[in-house]
């Protein structure tokens, strides 16, 4: 019997918490050895009894990597230089540092 891969074997992963909710950044790689990435969010929820977690995958080929991070750095540089200028945004590297451990990494760097 065949085995089920529509999830990919994982190749390197990064970790984000923000809060109530995580970020994966995931490589994975295809059957002819090509390398795309996933990035999947998790929001943990209560229910009933327990908590559950509602994900949300992005699929991202390699013909993307450099639209996709042109767009987010520009997005994000937007919103620090022209809408919130007058923000510290260092601060919330020094709050996160406070609240995680030293083996969780919380920066997301794309340069």
């Amino acid at each position: 019997m065949e085995e089920n891969n529509n999830e990919r074997e994982e190749i390197y992963s990064e970790r984000v918490r923000a809060g109530k909710r995580t970020y994966f950044f995931d490589v994975k790689a295809t059957k002819s050895n090509d390398y795309y990435l996933t990035i999947t969010e998790s929001k943990r929820r209560y229910k009933d009894d327990g908590y559950t977690y509602e994900k949300h995958k992005i699929f991202l080929y390699k013909e993307d990597f450099n639209k996709f991070q042109d767009a987010l750095n520009n997005t994000v540089n937007h919103v620090k230089e022209e809408l919130l200028p007058d923000v510290d945004f260092e601060q919330f590297d020094r709050n996160n540092e406070d609240e995680t451990t030293a083996s969780v990494d919380t920066e997301l760097k794309w340069d």
